[in-house]
């Protein structure tokens, strides 16, 4: 089994669940649903494609930065009033995470990983994390490795620790996030996209299972 590993650093990134206008939230850890949204914009993908093939992949994430969780508010002027009245001022909380770093890996077929790798070196149309003005801040692959030979497990423990100059967190368990087959001790998360037809987006549940650990390398990666 084959690996690819994404790593998301920014300044800020939002991977939201249940959102509205007035209220946009984010998970903690990127959704399956934000990543898989980011491939298909690298892919140049349109929303009513099939997405059968990346849902396949089985997904794990890894904490190294949490980030800060804070609130953009933002206003925006509504100009097109069904009852044609005055244009009104509507406003939002937007959630996002400040600084923070993640490793998301991908397990299944390396003919699709190898695909995908050279789309996220060489996008379509253009990637962020979890909304347009989110850009990444580091590049999403390391161009001269397309896929690990591995596990997703082991592929995740052996990435290098993402981190800032000035940190010091050798030892420091990290937190993984990993799709699991459904039982005691996994948790269920809705974010498994079926279609992102902007009329008919739809989506459907998987197993997650979250755990500490170590990282098993000593390399660091600077964001």
């Amino acid at each position: 089994m084959s690996t690819l590993l994404i790593r998301l650093a920014g300044p800020m990134q939002s991977w939201g669940l249940k959102s509205a206008f007035e209220l946009r939230n984010t998970q903690l850890d990127p959704t399956k649903s934000g990543v898989i949204g980011l491939l298909c914009a690298s892919l140049g993908r349109e929303r009513n494609e099939p997405l059968n093939d990346l849902t396949a992949l089985r997904m794990g994430v890894r904490i190294d930065k949490p980030g800060d969780l804070a609130f953009d508010y933002q206003t925006a002027l509504n100009v097109a009033k069904a009852d044609g009245g005055k244009p009104d001022t509507q406003l939002s909380h937007r959630a996002y995470l400040a600084d923070a770093a993640f490793w998301v890996g991908f397990e299944g077929d390396v003919v699709l990983l190898k695909k995908l790798h050279h789309a996220l070196l060489n996008p379509v149309w253009p990637q962020f994390l979890g909304r347009k003005s989110y850009l990444p801040g580091i590049p999403l692959v390391d161009p001269h490795n397309a896929c690990l030979g591995l596990p997703l497990e082991q592929a995740l423990q052996q990435a290098p620790r993402m981190q800032a100059e000035h940190e010091k967190v050798a030892g420091t368990p990290v937190k993984y996030i990993i799709d699991s087959e459904a039982q005691e001790g996994t948790e269920q998360r809705h974010d498994v996209p079926l279609s992102f037809e902007i009329n008919h987006r739809a989506f459907t549940f998987r197993s997650v299972k979250s755990s500490w650990g170590l990282v098993d390398t000593e390399e660091v990666l600077y964001v």
